[in-house]
């Protein structure tokens, strides 16, 4: 067998419409072929009472007889790839391993079979990852899902789990997904971004940094805003190093994503409904049942229906300084949505009651945005300053203008001051955070 060609071709009815290597589809049958082998040669009863490390080399010990005799064409580094795959295939996600291995990597969406595209640097590009057939494929699903306690089939064919390095995995196969299986993977990296990371990539400038942090260390309550990938949770990890070190942490999230460096946390996760269709936990079940752990600041990953009003309630009942996301397009439109997720909570409370509790308990808005070309921005720091003819009166402090794309098709723009003086500065200074007037004088901030 050849090294991987450049040349594509139409293997099969299947892969018409689809640029593949050939040789490499072959590769990946002949291992799905080896694998099976490989899994009927082992004895699972005798595998299953030995330590990890003995594990993995009895299944190299047996892998390498069975491509031997399987594959004798296979020499040098094909062979060592063969081997290595093969390990892939019993004790990870096959084919994906490599790509999880890419620090660069932020999502890998499995389309179908022979359709794998990553996300790098912000920016979607296909990969040269194919797997054997969609059969192998729904095995990987099945494997990832069985990993956490789930289970994907005709009756459940949609799933959403946990990888046990904190990366959030969604699959959906037919009959939901017409064209076969598809996987989704969003990654987290090893080390989480801080806020030195950010501005470095030019999400943030340090003046913006500088505020939130004050804001953050004077419990001040946050709500963070933006689309899908636009890096809410980042920011929500970054500003939480912010939180002094003697308070107590009550972390509530639908998937663990949060990995904050406070001493003092106590992480929650919800639970999906069994087979049965009971036993679920739901984040508004947490955020209350939280309240009776004495926490100093609650911090929900993202909030997405009733649990927003028992949030509010616990920010106007002594836990100021509390952190949430929320999808929204602005912040003004986070607010909306606030509103509309309150009104979901089956109380039928006046607007004008909803709109006092949402002023009262946030404070700040923080919205970011991934823009063209993959840059994310923090698009706006807002101020919630009160009510005003019977609205909520917002104040930007801090803002990004996009002016344009370069030659690459990436986004260009700069950061702003608007010249507003935020009210919370006199919290500010009753907490012993000072910052310096000119912080707020209205200017222009280039970004390099």
């Amino acid at each position: 067998m050849s090294p991987m060609s450049s040349r594509t071709l139409q293997v099969s009815p299947e892969t018409e419409g689809a640029n593949i290597d050939p040789d490499e589809l072959k590769f990946q049958r002949l291992k799905v072929a080896i694998h099976e082998k490989l899994v009927d040669s082992l004895d699972l009863s005798m595998l299953a009472q030995v330590r990890q490390d003995q594990l993995e080399r009895e299944v190299r010990l047996v892998a390498e007889d069975i491509v031997r005799e399987e594959a004798p064409q296979l020499t040098g580094p094909m062979r060592e790839r063969m081997l290595d795959e093969l390990y892939d295939e019993v004790f990870g996600l096959g084919p994906l391993e490599a790509l999880m291995r890419d620090d660069r990597v932020c999502d890998i969406l499995v389309n179908k079979p022979y359709e794998v595209y990553v996300e790098r640097y912000g920016r979607l590009e296909p990969s040269n990852v194919i797997f054997a057939d969609d059969a192998h494929l729904l095995r990987i699903i099945q494997r990832v899902v069985s990993r956490v306690g789930r289970r994907i089939d005709e009756v459940s064919p949609m799933v959403d789990a946990r990888l046990p390095d904190g990366s959030r995995v969604n699959a959906v196969i037919p009959p939901l997904a017409l064209d076969g299986a598809t996987l989704s993977i969003r990654r987290f990296g090893a080390r989480p971004l801080g806020v030195e990371d950010l501005v470095d990539n030019q999400t943030i400038v340090r003046d913006m940094t500088e505020f939130l942090a004050a804001a953050v260390e004077a419990r001040i309550s946050l709500l963070i805003s933006g689309g899908t990938g636009s890096g809410k949770t980042t920011l929500l990890n970054a500003l939480a190093q912010y939180i002094p070190a003697d308070e107590r942490l009550i972390t509530i999230e639908d998937s663990a994503e949060l990995k904050l460096k406070h001493k003092h946390v106590v992480r929650m996760e919800t639970r999906p409904p069994n087979t049965e269709g009971t036993g679920e936990i739901t984040q508004r079940s947490l955020v209350r049942n939280s309240l009776r752990m004495r926490p100093d600041r609650i911090v929900v990953g993202e909030i997405r229906g009733a649990e927003a009003l028992d949030m509010l309630q616990a920010m106007n009942t002594g836990h100021e300084g509390s952190l949430t996301t929320i999808h929204a397009n602005d912040t003004r439109d986070a607010l909306a949505r606030l509103e509309l997720m309150v009104a979901m909570a089956g109380y039928e409370l006046p607007i004008p009651v909803v709109r006092q509790y949402i002023a009262t308990g946030i404070g700040l808005v923080v919205h970011l945005a991934r823009l063209k070309g993959g840059p994310r921005r923090v698009m706006r720091v807002s101020e919630i300053v009160g009510i005003r003819d019977g609205g909520l009166l917002v104040e930007d402090i801090f803002g990004y203008e996009q002016t344009g794309v370069n030659d690459l098709g990436v986004a260009q723009g700069e950061f702003f001051v608007t010249g507003y003086r935020p009210a919370c500065l006199g919290r500010l200074r009753a907490a012993g955070v000072r910052l310096p007037d000119e912080m707020f004088d209205k200017r222009r901030i280039p970004v390099r």
